[in-house]
């Protein structure tokens, strides 16, 4: 058996890459390390709980003793990371909270990695390290080589990371290794974020917020797809390397917006333009040839089949998501959009 650290497992793409694992790849113990801030949902885990193969450990990966106690307890072979706080409008507001979790948190698990001997240590980032692309080059991406040029102090905490975890490779020649996604979306994703937030507004016929004139693009990336990837990587990944994971599935923000209400089947008269975030990036794109040459990888799920399966995942399991907007996440609503 091979004992992996997955943390920030009771997050979005922490909790379905868990949920990969025990359902495909049998040969993994998996420890999940999670502090359980307002987006970690312990209920997101239920079902992996239930599993001999799963265990779930409160606490922050910037506790340095904490850390180094688990890794001296549970002897891992891999780790990987994706353990962050997120949102970019929250960076640009407390910007103190990014640095200390995704900065002083991977130096503490790259140190304890490094301490106890473990084979391999993933670090999961973001295309955004990268900045933008203009929005009429069309055929311009994100490769791996792409400068870093960060736009928010959530962007910069994650090259900060992403640049430390290299770095290890490079002084202390730890078997590392980095991946970039572009904006992914599936079950279980919090609702701030635009898909969900859209989906839960409009099932309750609530307007929908859209930054500016909603012409911003993302490429976007089911996240079964993205967990697929990683564990690929984890396999066969090259030490020392970046890998970029893209959905081939560029949008406008608006629509994305419109393709939800499509879905839901709900009109457009509930979008509400909104005043623009500070540091808006215009569009992302990423080229993955690189995974894809180099381990087999591509993604499996268009945009319409993917929003799709989420859409339905979202009202097949409204529970989930309302007991978490009727609590902290509604005050966070109101503070950042009434009033713009």
């Amino acid at each position: 058996m091979i004992k992996l650290l997955v943390t920030g497992g009771a997050g979005f793409i922490g909790s379905n890459f868990i949920y990969y694992l025990l359902e495909n790849k049998p040969e993994y113990d998996i420890v999940c390390l999670d502090k359980l801030t307002y987006a970690g949902n312990l209920k997101t885990l239920d079902e992996a709980l239930k599993s001999d193969r799963f265990r779930f450990v409160r606490g922050d990966i910037a506790d340095r003793e904490f850390v180094d106690a688990l890794f001296k307890e549970e002897k891992f072979d891999k780790v990987v990371n994706f353990a962050a706080e997120s949102h970019v409008d929250r960076s640009i507001e407390s910007p103190e909270v990014f640095l200390r979790t995704n900065v002083m948190g991977t130096a503490s698990l790259l140190d304890a990695s490094r301490k106890y001997g473990v084979e391999r240590y993933h670090q999961v980032s973001t295309d955004e390290v990268y900045g933008d692309l203009p929005l009429e080059a069309k055929d311009l991406f994100f490769t791996e080589e792409t400068p870093i040029h960060t736009s928010s102090p959530y962007s910069a905490s994650k090259a900060s990371a992403d640049l430390l975890t290299l770095a290890y490779f490079r002084t202390y020649g730890m078997n590392v290794t980095v991946s970039r996604c572009s904006n992914n979306y599936g079950p279980y994703h919090f609702p701030e974020k635009l898909i969900p937030l859209m989906i839960s507004r409009a099932l309750n016929d609530e307007s929908l917020p859209v930054y500016g004139n909603g012409l911003n693009v993302r490429d976007w990336l089911y996240v079964e797809d993205h967990c697929k990837a990683i564990e690929m990587i984890l396999d066969k990944g090259r030490a020392g390397e970046v890998y970029n994971i893209g959905g081939h599935n560029e949008r406008t923000n608006i629509e994305v917006v419109r393709t939800i209400l499509r879905q839901l089947g709900k009109p457009e008269s509930l979008i509400t333009y909104v005043k623009d975030r500070a540091g808006h990036d215009l569009r992302y794109a990423i080229d993955p040839a690189k995974i894809s040459r180099e381990l087999g990888w591509t993604p499996e799920t268009d945009f319409d089949s993917g929003i799709k399966k989420t859409v339905e995942w979202y009202l097949n399991n409204r529970k989930w998501w309302e007991d978490i907007i009727s609590g902290e996440y509604a005050d966070y609503y109101e503070k950042m959009y009434s009033n713009k």
